[in-house]
């Protein structure tokens, strides 16, 4: 219970019931005789009188009952056993609330004037003798009830009075309370419909739906006073979109059919942008024949629908990213024997036979183009293996420059900018590079008549709700911006989409972008575009800040270590036959024996019956026990014997960072090249981080 409520409840406790002016008043009359006798005459004398008569037997009994009780007329014998009639009257004047009631003394003996002086004297206002003449007693008691009914009268009326000025009191004294806690109610439920983000509403039930009140939070919400929409019944349909307006209207109508409604809908605001509102309500009661009204809620959705729509967007992202990573796995893994024979084939037959050359170089080249294809499905799926090191943005782009000037075309002007003293970045040199490439092609396709092309590199805080969706913290941004033909609403929208490309059949794969994306969020940044039709694009690419103090830029891949001048043993783990059959045949050509497992369950059987191999080479993915694990097992118990995993995924395969991985899909050189950098030349093999060397036996 409130403490208001509480008070109302304790004021209406404490009202007092009016005086009760309706009844008649009846008065009470006190006999005092020890002599029966003489009581029942009195009695009988007064009783035509109306009025109740009570009779005690001694003064004594006669005081006990003025304790508690009032009399209009007190008629007391003057002789009695024990208290007389003057003490009697003596101890009832005594009494303040006895004082002024009438005594009358009857008596028989005491008839003289000294005795009637002396009753005058005790208080006595008449005094009749015995035996008593009715006509007598009843007028004189007539005569004294008739004044105490009057002033008893005279008593209920003043009290009438004064209930009525306490009454009118405490009703003035309430409606004053009562205008306070309305008035602090009005301010306290202002003060809440300002607080909230909600516009509160009222409208006429009847088209045009005329708005009868509405709270001023409008004006937050939509820019305009909230007096503008009072005052023009039409001005508030009059901004809903075109398309919107029909929906809303049905939506207001069938609210009083259903006595409810809720609806979605574009409103132009007073900045001259739509904006997404979310409108319901109910239909108000009726009040006193009154129209009807609609009750309703108006709020601002605009940043919860785009929020839908970027979680929406995320999701579809993820499962395309979760289902490129899959088919990549699946590409490599038919890539990797298609290569290694076209490799082969090409060493043993090019020389003898110039046409076999070609189309086995032609085969290989598209090979490689389809190897580009799958790297950037990874990059796209976040997939892809990154190599993430200090890395000297200017440096790079530095040693990039003439591969940049030849990849877009004289008719392009190339411009790069930094800041001085920039803070290294963390990435993948030869990632990034591509990256960077990407967008270049990107904006030298978007200036078929030439331009320039500015790439910037910068410091940049990034604080708070920033577009690009980044966390609070310094990045380094390389932005690649070009002067264009540019992109609507709609293709920026899906730019970043794989697969989706605005260029003629046979120009791009539609992957540039997604890769670029993919990469920034691989490395923990972020990737915008912001464009418009004829104004150009800008690109950029946010990357973290190292730690580390010491920036490189591009690494390049070392050379191959030597080939291994005697044969090897090896144990070859795959689940894929047709991956296993044509690794197998790349290393046999190398000279070297292989026995082939088809899982992890396999392998380490054979490791069990005496196998001792020089070097292991698993594939990552396979089932019931993937490559990490069966590299984890082998490791724990042959901690001296090389492997080397061989990949075309990478999802999970941080469980052993260290160990030595190949990327589906290879060829011969490749896995030769990877083979010899598990040897030295002591003829003693490399092994894993952390294991103890031992010479082979």
């Amino acid at each position: 219970m409130t403490p208001s409520v509480g008070r109302a409840v304790a004021q209406r406790a404490e009202r007092q019931a009016p005086p009760d002016l309706a009844t008649p008043l009846v008065a009470r009359i006190l006999i005092v005789d020890d002599d029966e006798r003489n009581a029942f005459a009195a009695v009988q004398a007064l009783e035509e009188l109306g009025h109740e008569l009570v009779v005690a037997r001694s003064g004594e009994e006669a005081l006990r009952r003025l304790l508690t009780e009032e009399f209009a007329v007190i008629l007391l014998d003057l002789h009695m056993p024990g208290m007389d009639g003057y003490e009697t009257a003596e101890l009832i004047r005594m009494r303040r609330r006895t004082s002024h009631t009438p005594i009358v003394f009857l008596t028989a003996i005491f008839r003289d004037e000294a005795h009637v002086f002396q009753a005058y004297s005790a208080g006595a206002v008449d005094v009749v003798f015995k035996p008593v003449d009715p006509f007598i007693l009843k007028s004189k008691v007539s005569v004294l009830v008739d004044l105490y009914l009057k002033t008893e009268e005279v008593k209920r009326q003043s009290a009438y009075q004064q209930w009525l000025l306490d009454e009118h009191a405490r009703v003035k004294a309430e409606k004053a309370q009562t205008e306070r806690v309305l008035r602090q109610t009005e301010a306290r439920q202002e003060a809440i419909l300002q607080s909230l983000p909600i516009v509160f509403t009222s409208r006429a039930l009847e088209p045009p739906f005329a708005v009868k009140f509405v709270s001023h939070v409008v004006e937050d919400v939509t820019g305009f006073p909230a007096e503008r929409f009072t005052r023009d019944p039409e001005f508030g349909l009059s901004r809903v979109h075109a398309e919107d307006v029909e929906r809303v209207r049905e939506a207001l109508v069938g609210a009083a059919a259903t006595g409810r409604y809720a609806c979605e809908f574009r409103w132009l605001c007073a900045d001259g942008e739509y904006r997404v509102m979310q409108d319901q309500g109910v239909l108000a009661p009726p009040v006193d024949g009154a129209p009807r009204e609609i009750f309703g809620v108006l709020l601002d959705a605009t940043d919860r629908r785009q929020l839908e729509e970027q979680l929406a967007q995320a999701r579809k992202m993820e499962a395309v990213g979760q289902l490129t990573g899959g088919v990549a796995h699946d590409f490599n893994n038919l890539l990797t024997p298609i290569t290694g024979a076209l490799d082969m084939l090409q060493r043993k037959y090019a020389e003898a036979d110039p046409r076999s050359a070609r189309l086995l170089a032609n085969a290989l080249q598209a090979a490689d183009r389809a190897k580009t294809l799958v790297q950037r499905l990874l990059g796209f799926a976040r997939r892809q293996t990154l190599e993430t090191q200090p890395v000297d943005v200017p440096a790079l782009l530095s040693g990039m420059r003439d591969l940049i000037a030849s990849s877009i075309g004289s008719t392009i002007e190339l411009r790069v900018r930094h800041d001085r003293d920039l803070p290294a970045a963390l990435g993948d040199p030869n990632q990034l590079e591509l990256a960077i490439l990407n967008l270049c092609v990107n904006a030298r396709d978007a200036m078929p008549n030439g331009g320039p092309l500015t790439i910037t590199v910068e410091e940049v805080a990034i604080g708070p709700g920033s577009e690009a969706k980044l966390s609070p913290a310094l990045y380094v941004r390389v932005s690649v911006i070009d002067a264009g033909c540019g992109m609507d609403a709609e293709t920026l929208a899906r730019a970043v989409e794989p697969f989706y490309s605005t260029k003629e059949t046979g120009r791009g794969t539609g992957l540039g972008l997604s890769m670029v994306h993919g990469l920034a969020a691989q490395l923990g940044g972020g990737f915008t575009l912001s464009s418009e039709p004829g104004r150009g694009t800008r690109a950029d690419l946010y990357l973290p800040i190292s730690d580390d103090v010491e920036p490189r830029a591009a690494t390049r891949a070392a050379r191959p270590a030597s080939l291994p001048g005697r044969p090897l043993s090896i144990l070859l783990v795959d689940d894929e036959e047709i991956v296993r059959v044509g690794t197998g045949e790349m290393i046999r050509d190398l000279g070297h024996s292989v026995v082939e497992a088809r899982g992890g369950a396999e392998a380490l059987a054979l490791l069990r019956e005496g196998m001792r191999p020089d070097v292991v080479i698993t594939d990552y993915k396979m089932p019931r026990m993937d490559g990490s694990e069966l590299a984890r097992r082998i490791h724990e118990s042959y901690p001296s014997m090389p492997l080397l995993l061989i990949t075309g995924y990478t999802g999970r395969t941080e469980e052993l960072p260290h160990l030595p991985r190949l990327a589906k899909p290879f060829g011969q050189a490749e896995i030769a090249s990877a083979l010899a950098t598990l040897l030295v030349e002591d003829d003693k093999v490399v092994r894993l981080a952390g294991a103890k060397r031992e010479p082979r036996a």
